[in-house]
């Protein structure tokens, strides 16, 4: 039998006095601090929003406590903690169903419980439906602002304050509670969760029939996916059937059909890596080089923290503008609905529509009903369209546009992210369309270019590390192991490894985006086209890479601003690119810029390792040295070495062509799963 506790009427009364401190008995098995909307404003260099995945229930649990609907409070994952009240507070559990007690006397979820001085709330394992719990507190949760947010990334080791998960002898601290307490949250307004899923989506940004074909497309709504084991806040894996794919691969971006140069992701992307679907989470990636066919509109993403492994997911495509706003918390964001009412979508492929630009033509595609993705030229690896993306990402900073919530530059193309309700996206490509015919001649532009000189130590022992998990743990005979030096060679035609070595050590190259695999990580090319070593990307994807590694993938390099899963083939490791001692007030934590120009120095792995402890411990930093980007000079320079260009191009095509023809003959694939 149910006790019941003392709790409020329908009539909101005066909160108790504050709660000082909130020990942590049991932590639970994932149990972090975070508000919502998280942190906004750094998508740009890497840094995901975090926040609550459910953040439906999270605000309804806010709000019933008279919290602004945003105070920071607890996700629980499967399993929830065990915490001791200083003083007598209010708290009202919401998400999916789980048992508890306040001093081993059972309570009711959703309801608003005050918690009496001394007394342990206990929040026990999910029972499903469902993946995550939330627990609120009146008052809400007070730990130190890193980026604008209380919001903990466990991955980047920031948030929350102290980057991590609870752990047991954790003490919070809660703020004054000001607001009023309702009885909970009323049954209509509680969401309702299911083990078949429906998620409403839209069109784009990369669909039918340019990437997948018309059957892949009609697959990919017609079909219920599995939620796969291996699923986080970074991302829900789905199991699923195989695209046919409307390419044979995707150029310079890489030798799969899934590959694009890098772009902004959108929180709730279906983003196929490889052959496999995952809908991108608020701790995922903002910059990657693969395609989404479909994303799941703002108001629905709260279901993404309610997946759960063994559920099945079907997309329902909807129109864009008849998405509810997710402002909204009541029936109107269907919370009461598990199954989505279709709208047939907006027909229109994920494209909004093309024009041509002043220097070259523009495409605008839709990223969910809250973004839209502009790119430029065709779909190939030209510095001037990023010169082309940077006058008009100038050009919306200055503008100030309110509306505007990010702004995401990749290789030939911006993210524009709105508050929908302020300013919908009619409107925004009215105000782009104003923009771009005031940007300035691709000759005139020029751009602020530092050079930057970093360490590198080539072959690290740590990367060979990475591709002996990969190949024990993953796959073992991919044809990029076990050197992935030896793969770069083959494909390019080089005659050794040395060769190898001397193009990466010559090269200059230029940084054009930033986070693209988290946390400042730069997406670079050399300035040269013949120092363009052009790679496949490692498909399944390694589950482990080191801290600033050094890869290739595509024609593009990259440094790993943390340590995680990726794609791009090793080739060393160099100092960080985060400064982790950085508060985030006053100081910029990430180290490159748009423009920058890296240039790479030799070090042996104990060198390096001595430059990282100083970066550290910020003892030591790289010399940098100002300068600027001339676009009108760098197609002089093209003008001037077009023959030999042309003349390398041809040979490391070849030599592509070679390498995948052996994959074909021996039966062994690059894109094989």
């Amino acid at each position: 039998m149910t006790t019941v506790l003392p709790s409020l009427s329908e009539t909101a009364v005066a909160q108790p006095n504050p709660v000082r401190a909130v020990s942590v008995l049991r932590p639970g098995m994932q149990t972090t601090v975070q508000d919502w909307p998280g942190r906004v404003g750094y998508w740009h260099v890497g840094v995901p929003p975090s926040g609550p995945m459910d953040d439906l229930s999270f605000r309804l649990g806010n709000r019933a406590l008279g919290n602004a609907e945003g105070a920071a409070g607890l996700e629980c994952t499967l399993g929830g903690p065990a915490l001791r009240f200083d003083a007598a507070t209010w708290v009202c559990v919401t998400g999916a169903p789980v048992p508890i007690t306040v001093n081993g006397t059972e309570i009711r979820q959703w309801r608003s419980v005050l918690v009496p001085a001394g007394g342990i709330l206990d929040v026990g394992m999910v029972r499903g439906p469902g993946m995550r719990s939330y627990i609120l507190i009146a008052g809400g949760i007070e730990v130190a602002e890193y980026l604008g947010s209380k919001s903990t990334f466990t991955l980047g080791r920031f948030g929350g304050g102290t980057g991590a998960a609870l752990a047991a002898g954790d003490v919070l601290t809660v703020g004054a509670a000001t607001g009023r307490v309702t009885a909970g949250v009323t049954g209509d307004d509680q969401p309702v969760l299911t083990r078949r899923w429906e998620l409403a989506v839209t069109e784009g940004p990369h669909g039918a029939p340019e990437f997948f074909t018309r059957s892949d497309f009609d697959t990919i709504i017609g079909t219920d996916y599995e939620v796969h084991f291996n699923s986080d806040r970074t991302g829900v894996r789905l199991v699923g059937p195989q695209p046919q794919w409307a390419r044979t691969d995707g150029g310079e971006a890489g030798l799969h059909p899934s590959n694009i140069h890098d772009n902004a992701y959108s929180i709730g992307a279906l983003d196929f890596t490889g052959d496999t679907p995952i809908l991108l989470g608020p701790d995922g990636p903002s910059l990657g080089g693969f395609v989404c066919p479909v994303t799941v509109v703002a108001a629905e993403r709260w279901k993404l923290g309610q997946l759960c492994p063994g559920d099945t997911v079907r997309f329902v495509p909807v129109r864009a503008d008849r998405a509810a706003s997710p402002r909204e918390l009541g029936p109107e964001r269907r919370a009461a609905w598990p199954i989505v009412l279709s709208s047939g979508g907006d027909g229109d492929d994920g494209v909004l529509g093309r024009r041509d630009g002043t220097d070259t033509a523009v495409t605008y595609r839709r990223q969910g009903d809250d973004g839209v993705l502009v790119e430029y030229g065709d779909l190939t690896l030209d510095l001037e369209l990023r010169a082309r993306v940077h006058a008009l990402h100038q050009a919306l900073l200055e503008r100030a546009e309110p509306g505007i919530t990010e702004l995401t530059p990749g290789v030939r193309s911006l993210q524009v992210r709105t508050d929908a309700d302020r300013l919908p996206t009619g409107r925004l490509l009215d105000l782009l369309a104003e923009v771009e015919t005031g940007l300035p001649a691709a000759a005139e532009l020029v751009v602020p270019s530092r050079t930057v000189r970093l360490p590198l130590s080539w072959d690290d022992p740590t990367i060979q590390e990475a591709i002996t998990r990969y190949m024990h743990g993953v796959r073992s005979d991919a044809p990029w192991c076990p050197w992935n030096i030896e793969f770069i060679r083959r494909m390019n035609g080089l005659p050794s490894v040395d060769d190898v070595f001397d193009t990466v050590f010559a090269a200059e190259y230029l940084v054009l985006g930033l986070g693209d695999v988290y946390l400042g990580a730069p997406v670079a090319t050399p300035t040269d086209p013949r120092h363009r070593l052009v790679t496949t990307k490692y498909n399944p994807a390694r589950t482990w890479t080191p801290e600033n590694a050094v890869g290739i993938g595509g024609a593009y390099l990259c440094i790993y601003g943390m340590e995680g899963p990726g794609g791009y083939q090793l080739v060393g490791r160099t100092t960080q690119v985060w400064n982790h001692r950085s508060t985030g007030v006053g100081e910029d934590p990430w180290l490159l810029r748009y423009f920058d120009r890296i240039s790479w120095y030799p070090v042996t792995a104990e060198e390096l390792g001595d430059l990282r402890a100083d970066c550290a411990a910020g003892r030591w930093e790289p010399a940098t040295e100002d300068g600027e980007f001339r676009l009108a000079d760098y197609r002089r320079f093209l003008a001037d070495n077009a023959d030999s260009i042309a003349g390398f191009r041809a040979g490391q095509a070849e030599a592509f062509a070679a390498e995948r023809a052996s994959w074909q003959q021996a039966g062994e694939f690059a894109e094989k799963p």
